[in-house]
C-alpha cells in the first residue's frame, strides 16, 4: 500500500492545487451536498449548474473532466494514481469534479458504443450539453438487478419498450437514459438483457418524484408505456447488455472524495465543539470520545481508500477491497451524521440553523436524514457483507 506521493507524484499535486489557486474562485457559499442539493429550487439550481458549468469547462480544457478517458476522446489518460490525487484535491478544495454520470455511461459508450454513437454522445456529454440518468433499478429489481421486467419488444428497426424504473436520480432533469431492457424473456435472467440509451423526452416516458426523508427532489419513478426507441441506440450486441452493463473499466474506484468529505464534515463538527466550549457550553464526555471515535475510523477509511488505488496501480482488480471500502464509508457517513445529532442536541434537530450551529455550518438534521440512503445506493452493506464473505473469505453460500 502506498501511503505517501512519489516525487512524480507530488510535483503533480502542486500542478493541481497552484491550478485551483488561479481558477477556483468559490466564495465557499455553494453546498454540494446532497442534503443542500435536493432542497433547491429550479432557480438556484440553474444558478448553481451555470457557476458549475463554467470551472467544468475550464477542467475539461486540460482533459481533466474525464482524466481516465484516452486524449482522443477528450480525457488525459491519466494513470490510477494521478486520478486519485486529482480528485483528492478537487474534493477538498469544494470544487466540483465532473458531470453526473459521466464516467458511467461515458466509458460503456467509448468501449462498446459505434463510431457513430460515439460521435453523437461523447462530445456533448464532455461539454455538459445534455444531462443523462441511469435507468437500472426497478419496483422489484434492486439488489438482484438481474431479475429486471421492464421489456423491449423489437419491432422493425425499433425497440418497443413497456415498465418502470425506480430511484432515478436526476430523471426530471434528464435529457438521455441509459438503461437496461429485457428483450428475451425466454433466457436466463442475466441474458436476454439489452443495453439502450433512450431519449427522455419520446412519447410514452413519464417521470414522477420520489420525495425523500428531508422533503428534497433528487429520487424519481420513470415509466415507459410503448416508448419506440431506435434499435441504433443500442449499446453492444442485443441480449448481452448486462455484460456491458457491469463491463469493469480502468477509472478510479477507491472514492476518496468519501473520505475526504467525511473529513471536512468532522472537522466542522469538531470545530463547533470548541467553540461551544469557549462559549462555556461544554459537551459531555461521551460526547468528546464519540468524536475521537469517529476521528479513528475516519482515519481507517482513508486507509481503505489507500488500499484500493494501490491494488489498481499494481494492475491488480479490487473486489472484495472495494466492497469493505463502499460498505465502510457509507456506514461512517451515517454515524458521524448521528454524532453530530448527539453533539448539538435539541438544536441540532431544526432544519435551519442558527447561531453557533449556522456559524459553523452544521446541518445536523438535514445530514443525518440524508445519510440513511447511504447503505443503500449503489449496493446495499448486505449485499457488500455477501461479496466480503464469499469472495473475500472464501465463506459458503447460503
Amino acid at each position: 500500500m502506498r501511503f505517501a506521493d512519489t516525487p512524480e507524484l507530488a510535483t503533480w499535486r502542486t500542478t493541481v492545487r497552484s491550478f485551483l489557486d488561479e481558477h477556483w474562485h468559490s466564495t465557499g457559499s455553494d453546498d454540494e451536498s446532497e442534503a443542500a442539493t435536493s432542497m433547491e429550487n429550479e432557480e438556484q439550481f440553474q444558478a448553481r449548474m451555470k457557476r458549475s458549468q463554467a470551472w467544468l469547462d475550464k477542467l475539461g480544457e486540460n482533459g481533466w473532466i474525464a482524466p481516465a478517458w484516452p486524449k482522443e476522446y477528450g480525457g488525459a489518460d491519466m494513470s490510477v494514481l494521478e486520478q486519485f490525487v486529482l480528485s483528492q484535491e478537487l474534493t477538498q478544495a469544494g470544487a466540483p469534479t465532473s458531470r453526473q454520470m459521466l464516467n458511467l455511461v461515458g466509458p460503456t459508450i467509448m468501449l462498446h458504443g459505434t463510431d457513430e454513437q460515439k460521435a453523437e454522445h461523447l462530445p456533448p456529454m464532455l461539454r455538459g450539453e445534455v444531462a443523462w440518468c441511469q435507468g437500472f433499478s426497478e419496483p422489484g429489481s434492486g439488489s438482484d438487478l438481474a431479475s429486471l421486467q421492464t421489456r423491449a419488444v423489437r419491432d422493425g428497426d425499433d425497440y418497443v419498450v413497456n415498465g418502470q424504473k425506480i430511484w432515478t436520480s436526476g430523471a426530471h432533469r434528464a435529457d438521455w437514459m441509459f438503461m437496461l431492457a429485457r428483450t428475451d424473456p425466454d433466457a436466463p435472467k442475466h441474458r436476454g438483457i439489452s443495453y439502450l440509451l433512450i431519449n427522455m423526452k419520446d412519447p410514452g416516458v413519464s417521470v414522477r418524484p420520489l420525495i425523500n426523508m428531508h422533503d428534497g427532489h433528487v429520487f424519481n419513478e420513470v415509466f415507459f408505456e410503448d416508448v419506440r426507441v431506435p434499435v441504433r441506440n443500442r449499446i453492444g450486441e442485443e441480449n448481452r447488455g448486462w455484460y456491458v452493463g457491469t463491463t469493469t473499466l480502468d477509472f478510479e474506484r477507491s472514492n476518496i472524495a468519501r473520505v475526504v468529505n467525511i473529513k471536512k464534515s468532522l472537522a466542522k463538527v469538531l470545530d463547533y465543539t470548541q467553540a461551544r466550549e469557549v462559549n462555556g457550553e461544554a459537551v459531555g464526555r461521551p460526547q468528546r470520545m464519540e468524536l475521537a471515535d469517529r476521528a479513528v475510523e475516519t482515519a481507517v477509511c482513508e486507509l481503505l481508500s489507500f488500499q484500493v488505488v494501490s491494488i489498481q496501480a499494481s494492475g491488480g482488480v479490487p473486489n472484495m477491497e472495494a466492497s469493505m471500502n463502499k460498505m465502510y464509508g457509507s456506514e461512517l457517513q451515517q454515524r458521524v451524521a448521528r454524532t453530530a445529532m448527539n453533539i448539538t442536541g435539541m438544536r441540532g434537530q431544526l432544519r435551519q440553523p442558527e447561531g453557533l450551529e449556522s456559524e459553523h455550518g452544521i446541518q445536523a438534521a438535514m445530514n443525518y436524514l440524508s445519510t440513511v440512503p447511504a447503505t443503500i445506493a449503489a449496493g446495499t452493506s448486505e449485499i457488500q457483507r455477501n461479496i466480503i464473505a464469499t469472495r473475500g473469505l472464501g465463506l459458503p453460500r447460503g
